[in-house]
């Protein structure tokens, strides 16, 4: 199973519309970021999201790239301040590839709990419109497969698929 987390791409600042919908720059992000893993050919059967409006646009644009076969859901427990042990429990039987499109601190701390059990080891420097990919094996132990983030995809915008 994998399952990739994805912190939402920059939004507006709450001064400027208090419901925070995704900036220029974070919906340019994440349409980058989107169609480089298209181009990867990466596969999940779903894209999950918190209810916050930014999560839910990232996911839109991620859904319009990659297709997943059971579409785009709106799921509790992925808000800033949600336990990671709801979603621990979700995946961990699950035979599924998930896109889980959430925000800091909880998909930190979700990465933290899955990789080496302890919610406040910080293990991974997740980016506004990043993706990382955790893959858990036979045995139930994850580990990163790869990180993605909007800064080393090059070229997106002109259909080059190349990176730094």
């Amino acid at each position: 199973m994998r399952l990739y987390l994805v912190q939402h791409g920059e939004a507006k600042r709450e001064e400027d519309d208090s419901a925070r919908p995704l900036s220029a720059k974070g919906l340019q992000d994440i349409t980058k970021v989107a169609s480089y893993l298209s181009k990867l050919d990466v596969r999940a059967d779903s894209i999950l999201h918190s209810t916050k409006l930014r999560a839910r646009q990232t996911a839109e644009v991620l859904y319009e790239y990659l297709k997943p076969l059971k579409g785009l859901l709106e799921k509790d427990g992925l808000a800033p301040l949600d336990d990671p042990e709801i979603w621990k429990e979700r995946v961990r039987d699950s035979a599924e590839n998930l896109f889980l499109v959430g925000h800091l601190p909880h998909l930190n701390r979700l990465s933290s709990l899955l990789l080496c059990g302890d919610t406040e080891r910080s293990v991974i420097a997740f980016q506004m419109a990043g993706v990382v990919c955790l893959e858990r094996d036979d045995k139930g132990t994850w580990s990163v497969k790869w990180m993605i983030a909007p800064d080393i995809v090059v070229g997106e915008t002109a259909g080059s698929c190349d990176t730094i």
